[in-house]
């Protein structure tokens, strides 16, 4: 009974923060958050890193995107041992349709790696940046109606674990 007491208040704190349903600018924020996340845009940054960096910024890149990947093949490795589905709601459709389970996020796991690794590997201007973006796209998943809440703090727990372990086997240093 204590799990589903655990889920009850973890869905009813979610609810508190949902704007999916609410026009106006916040709600439009948080979808732009929720989207910043996504892994296509993360693949085209790296993309553009890799083709328009010398010989640093080409292993930077493919150190990110196996960083990222590791974390994308956990994510949907406890997604299907959890099977835990999303909140009901119409807003992010592509979510719900291309992946129906919700714990953990893949973006909070995914924006808080990057933002250890980005903090870690630099480039250092960026760090404050992602540090403030990745609990950001966490809540806008939250208040978009993607996400429970636990399902934010468990991707960006699994996020800072992937990223830690990362950091220690490859540490780096700029140039």
């Amino acid at each position: 009974m204590a799990g589903n007491s655990f889920l009850e208040t973890d869905a009813r704190w979610s609810e508190k923060l949902r704007l999916a349903e609410q026009p106006g600018v916040l709600r439009t924020l948080a979808a732009v958050f929720a989207h910043s996340g996504d892994s296509w845009f993360c693949g085209i940054a790296l993309a553009i890193v890799w083709w328009r960096g010398d010989q640093y910024w080409k292993t930077w890149a493919l150190r990110m995107l196996a960083a990222i990947v590791v974390t994308a093949l956990l994510v949907m490795t406890l997604k299907l041992i959890f099977r835990r589905r999303r909140p009901e709601g119409r807003w992010g459709s592509i979510y719900r349709n291309t992946d129906p389970h919700s714990f953990p996020s893949g973006h909070a796991a995914r924006t808080a790696l990057l933002a250890v690794l980005i903090t870690a590997w630099g480039p250092l201007w960026l760090a404050p940046f992602a540090i403030a973006w990745a609990p950001l796209v966490s809540l806008a998943r939250v208040a978009m109606g993607v996400h429970f809440l636990s399902d934010v703090v468990g991707g960006s727990l699994l996020g800072l674990l992937v990223s830690a372990i990362a950091v220690i086997f490859f540490p780096w240093t700029m140039p």
